[in-house]
């Protein structure tokens, strides 16, 4: 008995130690700034910070400049070139030098080219129309993400919270068998128990830490800080739709994805009638200017001599080229089309997906709530059961995890219930800054590609 008595006690010293160390790991992994950041200032300060929203503004941009380099086609080119050279001869013992320097000034213009060029600028404002839509999804997605990772922390917060709250109420249960046992109460097996529940209770604990710890490290990927003080309060107002059918024809509507297929068709279409364009006739204004030394050799240095001509070219046979081109330009309007109508299967399944999980985690956290409440009653009752002698320690462990186990599965379902929230929101096109009321400056191209649309760089901006 004595032997038996002495290694429960080295166990439970032993998990004792493990489970003081893992408290304060736990307190190191909780900490972070200072200040609590509400979900509101979270989802805030991710649209600002991330650097992927940052980057699709970019490419935005990149798209804008498409349009001006597509209208450059029907701009006029002008170009200044200078000449100087020196030569000499040598016939016999004489020796002849000469030297000229010519200035030139070129003018070229395509005065028509059987609007090839008009619809290759109207296909570079629809690729740009499908970047700037492209921006809103990568908007949508980091904010879906940030909202992802806030819930995460508070969730693995929870949940490491409630396993250390286990440990600690298990090492009790081994202090109270090791007490009872002393005194004739008790078995070696109640002390086993409670001691194998101790060592299951400090590994699930160590596994939340490091969850907790994970989703800490997908929060300042996101979000830009560390967290600290997590609220998980947020306020949808009108953004949440009434009705599965309202969600699907706000997602038709509005989600990004939908419009960037759009814009991409759009797209198409005028690259296929660009390509077909192409097989017209083009008509070139040049001209030339030579102000210095234009007549050669030197001897007439301030003549000047200018030209002007229209050139007509009319293509015959390229090859193949042409004809390969615009039936690529027409597969690639037909793709296009396909594209846009996965596009739009997809976001349906997910307005209809994210609906569903929706109603599912409401309905998880009725029935996790229930479990709790009569799961406190139950661990109470057979714990004063227990001390009376009309049950075991075990039933007292396995009240204890039953308890854990209703716990664990609502904060599960909260956490469920706010993302489900944010992906249905997502799902109809509406989770943006604009759309969520957030308190930050937003961010668009549109005075961008205003400002640049029209300018002629070389010469004014």
């Amino acid at each position: 008995m004595h032997t038996g008595r002495h290694n429960s006690s080295g166990v439970s010293k032993v998990l004792l130690k493990k489970s003081v160390v893992i408290a304060a790991i736990f307190s190191a992994a909780m900490g972070g700034a200072a200040q609590a950041e509400s979900l509101t200032e979270a989802l805030a300060r991710a649209y600002v910070k991330n650097p992927a929203i940052a980057s699709a503004l970019v490419s935005v941009k990149m798209a804008s400049e498409d349009i001006v380099m597509r209208k450059s086609g029907l701009r006029p080119k002008i170009g200044l070139s200078a000449t100087s050279q020196y030569g000499f001869t040598m016939v016999g013992g004489s020796t002849t030098t000469s030297s000229s320097t010519t200035l030139n000034v070129s003018y070229n213009q395509r005065l028509f080219d059987n609007l090839q060029t008009t619809a290759q600028i109207d296909q570079a404002r629809a690729y740009a129309d499908a970047a700037k839509y492209g921006l809103r999804n990568t908007e949508q997605n980091v904010l879906l993400s940030a909202a992802t990772a806030y819930m995460d922390v508070v969730q693995n917060t929870n949940l490491a919270s409630l396993r250390a709250d286990n440990v600690k109420f298990l090492r009790a249960q081994v202090d109270n068998a090791r007490s009872r046992l002393n005194v004739g109460e008790g078995t070696k097996i109640d002390v086993a128990q409670a001691e194998a529940r101790l060592a299951q209770a400090v590994a699930s604990y160590k596994s939340a830490v490091n969850s907790l710890r994970t989703s800490q490290a997908s929060y300042v990927r996101w979000i830009g800080a560390k967290p600290s003080g997590l609220n998980s309060n947020f306020r949808f107002g009108n953004v949440m739709p009434k009705s599965i059918d309202s969600a699907l024809q706000s997602a038709r509507r509005n989600h990004p994805a939908i419009l960037t297929a759009r814009a991409q068709v759009e797209a198409a279409r005028y690259g296929t009638e660009a390509a077909l364009r192409a097989f017209g006739p083009t008509l070139d204004l040049i001209g030339s200017i030579c102000a210095i030394d234009c007549l050669g050799g030197g001897a007439q240095p301030n003549a000047t001599q200018g030209s002007l001509r229209l050139t007509l070219s009319i293509p015959i046979y390229q090859g193949g080229m042409l004809g390969a081109s615009a039936r690529k330009a027409n597969l690639g309007h037909i793709k296009s089309e396909i594209d846009a109508q996965v596009a739009a299967n997809q976001v349906e399944e997910s307005v209809i997906s994210a609906w569903s999980g929706l109603q599912s985690s409401i309905a998880a956290i009725e029935s996790a709530q229930a479990a709790v409440r009569s799961g406190q009653i139950a661990l109470d009752g057979v714990i004063e059961e227990r001390n009376v002698g009309q049950r075991t320690t075990l039933d007292v462990l396995n009240a204890r995890a039953e308890l854990t186990s209703a716990k664990e599965a609502l904060y599960t379902a909260e956490r469920s219930r706010v993302v489900a929230a944010f992906s249905l929101i997502a799902a109809t096109g509406r989770l943006d800054a604009a759309s969520l009321n957030l308190p930050v400056q937003l961010q668009s191209s549109d005075g961008y590609r205003a400002r640049i649309e029209d300018v002629w760089a070389e010469l004014r901006e």
